[in-house]
């Protein structure tokens, strides 16, 4: 039970994570900001790494918790609530092709960034899970909603985001310039799947599709929902092979974790896919739950301090590169064989 005084001083962390949130969001329209497809996430996710490296030992140490609760509590929540950007619907709306190609390029970038950054890279595991769903789902959303699973340090999802901001921009001004260029024989419409199959964040999908034409746009937008649907069954199957290696590793019996927010991310989904709420309410849900996931990201750069990463060193982006480089030419071959489907 929190005392009195302990739940003010909790309050307070939450609303200087929200005053962070705030200016991230006011930032984010700018059209700097605008042009390079940063979202909220993203500014806020640095706003607090340039707090937590200067400042933040002028924080009182009461208001952490009010941090803890947002990387947390409202991380959790706003995955939840993450749902009503998504109905079922979607699904139909690109047929097979968008379908097989986001059950591909989700499960083999994952298993082939999980291989590649623990057996040759020699990678710690939980950094490398969280850099491996960012490029294979939805990028900072994706390391957001996998943090709790793997119960990772703030720092590593910090790492993982990062490799998303870095390789994601690359992508959203790579793929317009080479499909413009006559190097991807693909339709528009097949280059939207293309490019919601292989780029990191939806903001990036945005972007890079609103860049080639609007056919291309909306098949890119409906595949990238897609992929970030997967995000559910993802957490699910992440928490039951994580829970099987522990027992495996301790030969002891473990309670077997399914992480609550990925069931109710697909029931949130399958309401939204009956549309009983009129539009003007679930765009406001969906820009409420961005201000919750900015806090959320807020809160993990602050605490997220340099010192942290001495020890890292390159690998996680020697990781994220190989990923990048697998989306480009083995999301290509993936998108070539779904449309022969």
């Amino acid at each position: 039970m929190f005392r009195k005084e302990n739940r003010s001083h909790t309050l307070s962390g939450i609303l200087f994570v929200a005053l962070f949130a705030t200016s991230a969001t006011y930032l984010s329209e700018f059209e700097l900001f605008k042009h390079l497809g940063l979202s909220p996430l993203i500014v806020g996710i640095v706003l607090g790494m340039l707090y937590a490296n200067t400042l933040r030992s002028k924080l009182p140490q009461e208001w952490v918790a009010g941090i803890l609760f947002s990387t947390k509590t409202i991380l959790r929540t706003g995955i939840v609530f993450y749902g009503f950007r998504l109905t079922f619907q979607n699904i139909l709306e690109v047929g097979l092709a968008g379908v097989v190609t986001s059950v591909l390029v989700v499960s083999l970038t994952f298993i082939i960034g999980y291989l590649v950054g623990t057996k040759l890279l020699k990678l710690d595991k939980e950094t490398t899970i969280l850099t491996a769903a960012g490029s294979s789902i939805c990028g900072a959303a994706a390391v957001l909603a996998t943090e709790p699973v793997v119960k990772a340090e703030a720092y590593k999802s910090t790492i993982a985001v990062s490799t998303v901001v870095v390789f994601g921009t690359i992508a959203m001004f790579l793929y317009p310039f080479l499909y413009r260029a006559g190097c991807v024989p693909l339709s528009p419409s097949e280059m939207g799947i293309y490019v919601g199959g292989t780029l990191h964040e939806v903001a990036h999908v945005v972007a890079a599709g609103n860049a080639i034409g609007d056919e291309t746009s909306q098949s890119a937008v409906i595949v990238k929902m897609i992929r970030v649907m997967l995000l559910a069954p993802f957490l699910i199957l992440l928490g039951l092979w994580l829970t099987r290696a522990s027992k495996s590793i301790y030969k002891t019996k473990t309670k077997i974790t399914i992480p609550w927010f990925a069931v109710l991310f697909i029931v949130v989904a399958g309401f939204n896919s009956l549309h009983l709420l009129p539009l003007h309410v679930v765009d406001t849900i969906n820009a409420l739950d961005t201000f919750l996931l900015t806090m959320a990201m807020s809160a993990l750069g602050m605490e997220t301090n340099a010192s942290k990463f001495k020890n890292v060193g390159m690998k996680p982006i020697y990781l994220a590169t190989i990923l990048f480089v697998w989306l480009i030419f083995g999301g290509f071959a993936i998108v070539k064989f779904s449309l022969t489907l």
